[in-house]
C-alpha cells in the first residue's frame, strides 16, 4: 500500500497560482494518515482482544470439564509413586481378636548414592562400612567409581544409622522414605504372620508385599487401599498365644526334642486362638532358606500346618466314632485282643508287647490304647468306607486355613487302600497328615458331630458344617476319651479343675530310606476340655521327645506330650473364662499341683 505525500507538487503548485497557503495541504495529508494510523492499531487491538477472550474461554472451559470429570468419579485412595512407576505403599495392620497389634507399618528411609554428585567416593564408603558392618568398604568405593550413577546402599535405615550417615556430609548421598513392616511382638505368632518383604522400589516409596503365612495368603486383600484403614482381625489371642508358645518351648527343652507344636481352637467356630510351631523365628528379620538343611528342621518351617506326620493312637478314635455310627459297636461291646493276631501276612503288635487278654470293650480298648482292638475295629468297618469316613472328616486333604503353606501340607495316603491298609490306619499308622486336620477331626467329634472347618479369621458370625457323625456318637466319644485321662494313658492330663478329655498317639519316625527308627518318635495329644461340656480342642505335637527323669528314658505320649498339654491346659483354663469345678480339689496350690496321678499305661 502506498502513501500519499504530505505535500504534493501538483496540489502545492496549484494552491499558490491560487493564492492559498500551501502548508494547510500538508497538515490535512498528516491528519488523513494519522486517521489511518488509528484505525489500523484499533483492528489490531480488537483482535488481540478477542484472541485473548478466546484463550480465557478455552482455558476456563477444560478447567471446568476437569471439575465436572473429577466430581462424576468414583474417589480414590492417592498413591505414593516414584520413577514414573506406581507403588503401593499403604498396608493394612493385623489384630487379635482382642484388638491388640500384631503386624503395623513404620516409617523409616532407604539409602541410596548418586556417585556423580559425591565429592570423595572412598571417604564415603569407609565411613559407611564403618556404619553397617556388613558393608565391605572396598567393594562399596569399587562401586562408587565404576561409572555407574545410581545404587542403593541400605533399604532400611534406623534413625540413629540415619543421623550417622548425614553426618558423613557427602552430597552423593540421599535418603528416601519408606514404608516398613513392623512385627512389635517379636517371635510370638511368627508361624501364623510369616513376614513381609520390599516388592517393586523406587527412591520415593516402596510397595510392601507378603512372603509367608497369612501375610502372603490374604495379600490382595492386605494391599487393597479401600481397605488400608480396615485392620484385619485374626481369630487369636495374643495372651493365649504367648502362654501357650511358652509352655510347649519349655515342654520342647525338657524333653530334649528337635521341635514341637500346638493348636487350641474352638470346636463350635473352627477358630484357632493359639497356634504354635518351635522352633520358630523373628519376622522382623526373616532368616533365609539353607540348601544343605532338611526343610523340616527350619525355624521356617510350620509343624503345626506344613508337617504331615503318621500321628498314631489318635486315630483310633475315628475307628471306634464310625462303627458306632453304622451301629457295628457299643462302647460296651467285646473287641478280640488277643495275641498273636496275624493279617495278611503282617503281625500288629502292641506296644512293648502288651497282651491285654482275649477281649476288652471298646472303652478299654481306647483307654490302653490296644492296637489289635483297633485293628479289629477297622476290619468290621472296610476299606471304602473307613476311607470315605476319613475324608468326610477332613483328614486326606490339605488344611484348609488362611495361610500359605497350607496348601503344600498334602496327607500322605496309600494308593491302593487294602485290608492291610484298613488295619494300620485304624491305629494310626500308614497314614500321614496335619496336626491342624488333626485338631479339626477331634474338634468335629467335640462340637457333636458337625464338621468344622478351621479359620485365623475372627467373626461373629458362624455357619454350622455339615453332619458327620450323630450327637450320640461323639457324646460317647467323648466319654470314652475322658476314660483315657482318668484310667489310661493320659493320665498327666487331668487338670485339677477341669475335666480334660483326650487320646495320645506314639507313632515311630520313618526312616528316608525306608522302615521306622526305633529310637525317635513323633508323639501327640489331641485333648477336649472340658469334657462335659466341650468348648475347646487342644492338640500338642513333640517331635523326638525323651523323658529322662526315671530309670530307663521313656518316648510314649503318656510321657512327654501329655504333661506338656496338661500344662498349657492349666494355665490357659483361667484365661479363656472357663470355671473351674472345685468339688474334690485341694484347696492349696501345692497340693493341687501335687496331687497323686495315675501312672499313664505304657502303651499308646
Amino acid at each position: 500500500m502506498s502513501r500519499i505525500p504530505l505535500r504534493p507538487l501538483a496540489r502545492i503548485l496549484d494552491a499558490r497560482a491560487k493564492g492559498e497557503n500551501p502548508d494547510m495541504i500538508e497538515k490535512e495529508n498528516l491528519a488523513i494518515r494519522h486517521e489511518e494510523m488509528r484505525d489500523k492499531s484499533r483492528a489490531r487491538a480488537e483482535r488481540r482482544l478477542m484472541i485473548l477472550a478466546l484463550s480465557f474461554f478455552i482455558a476456563f472451559s477444560v478447567i471446568g470439564a476437569r471439575m465436572g470429570t473429577l466430581a462424576a468419579s468414583e474417589p480414590t485412595e492417592p498413591r505414593a509413586a516414584a520413577g514414573g512407576s506406581e507403588i503401593t505403599a499403604q498396608r493394612s495392620d493385623i489384630l487379635d481378636r482382642n484388638g491388640r497389634i500384631l503386624a503395623t507399618n513404620m516409617m523409616t528411609h532407604s539409602l541410596y548414592a548418586q556417585p556423580n554428585d559425591m565429592v570423595d567416593p572412598v571417604h564415603a564408603a569407609t565411613e559407611l562400612a564403618a556404619i553397617f558392618p556388613e558393608l565391605d568398604a572396598k567393594a562399596l568405593e569399587r562401586r562408587f567409581t565404576d561409572g555407574r550413577s545410581f545404587l542403593w546402599v541400605r533399604k532400611v535405615l534406623s534413625p540413629e544409622q540415619m543421623q550417622q550417615v548425614h553426618e558423613i556430609g557427602d552430597p552423593g548421598l540421599y535418603f528416601g522414605p519408606r514404608e516398613m513392616r513392623l512385627y512389635p511382638n517379636g517371635n510370638l505368632a511368627s508361624h501364623i504372620l510369616g513376614g513381609a518383604a520390599f516388592g517393586a522400589e523406587g527412591v520415593d516409596s516402596a510397595e510392601v508385599i507378603g512372603t509367608a503365612g497369612i501375610e502372603k495368603q490374604l495379600d490382595t486383600r492386605l494391599r487393597d487401599p479401600a481397605q488400608s484403614a480396615n485392620p484385619l482381625t485374626l481369630s487369636i489371642d495374643l495372651t493365649l498365644q504367648a502362654n501357650v508358645e511358652e509352655v510347649l518351648a519349655t515342654g520342647m527343652h525338657t524333653l530334649q526334642a528337635k521341635g514341637a507344636a500346638a493348636i487350641l481352637m474352638d470346636v463350635k467356630t473352627g477358630e484357632v486362638l493359639a497356634l504354635a510351631s518351635l522352633p520358630n523365628f523373628d519376622p522382623n528379620d526373616r532368616p533365609g532358606i539353607s540348601p544343605t538343611v532338611d526343610p523340616s528342621d527350619n525355624p521356617l518351617f510350620n509343624r503345626a500346618v506344613q508337617g504331615v506326620y503318621e500321628l498314631g493312637s489318635t486315630f483310633k478314635i475315628f475307628a471306634v466314632a464310625q462303627a458306632m455310627d453304622l451301629g457295628l459297636i457299643t462302647p460296651d461291646t467285646q473287641i478280640d485282643t488277643k495275641q498273636p493276631f496275624v493279617y495278611d501276612g503282617f503281625p500288629v503288635h502292641e506296644f512293648d508287647n502288651h497282651n491285654y487278654g482275649p477281649t476288652k470293650s471298646v472303652s478299654d480298648v481306647i483307654a490302653v490304647s490296644s492296637n489289635i482292638g483297633a485293628a479289629h475295629i477297622g476290619l468290621m468297618i472296610g476299606g471304602v468306607r473307613q476311607q470315605a469316613f476319613l475324608k468326610a472328616m477332613g483328614l486326606l486333604d490339605p488344611p484348609q486355613i488362611e495361610l500359605f503353606e497350607a496348601a503344600s501340607a498334602r496327607p500322605l495316603v496309600q494308593k491302593n487302600w487294602s485290608g492291610l491298609v484298613t488295619v494300620t490306619v485304624s491305629y494310626g499308622h500308614g497314614i500321614s497328615t496335619s496336626l491342624l486336620n488333626l485338631a479339626a477331626a477331634y474338634s468335629t467329634l467335640a462340637n457333636g458331630g458337625l464338621k468344622v472347618t478351621p479359620t485365623l479369621i475372627h467373626s461373629d458370625r458362624h455357619t454350622p458344617g455339615p453332619r458327620v457323625v450323630t450327637e450320640k456318637t461323639a457324646l460317647a466319644c467323648v466319654l470314652m476319651m475322658r476314660k483315657v485321662v482318668t484310667d489310661g494313658t493320659a493320665t498327666f492330663a487331668d487338670v485339677p479343675g477341669y475335666e480334660v478329655a483326650g487320646k495320645t498317639g506314639t507313632a515311630d519316625k520313618p526312616r528316608k530310606g525306608g522302615g521306622y527308627y526305633s529310637d525317635k518318635v513323633i508323639n501327640t495329644f489331641a485333648s477336649v476340655f472340658p469334657a462335659n461340656d466341650p468348648k475347646y480342642v487342644l492338640v500338642v505335637t513333640l517331635d523326638e521327645p525323651v523323658e529322662t527323669a526315671g530309670l530307663k528314658p521313656r518316648r510314649t505320649a503318656g510321657y512327654t506330650a501329655v504333661p506338656v498339654a496338661g500344662e498349657i491346659i492349666r494355665r490357659v483354663g483361667p484365661l479363656l473364662g472357663l470355671r473351674p469345678q472345685v468339688d474334690g480339689i485341694p484347696v492349696s496350690t501345692v497340693a493341687a499341683i501335687n496331687a497323686p496321678v495315675k501312672d499313664p499305661v505304657a502303651q499308646e
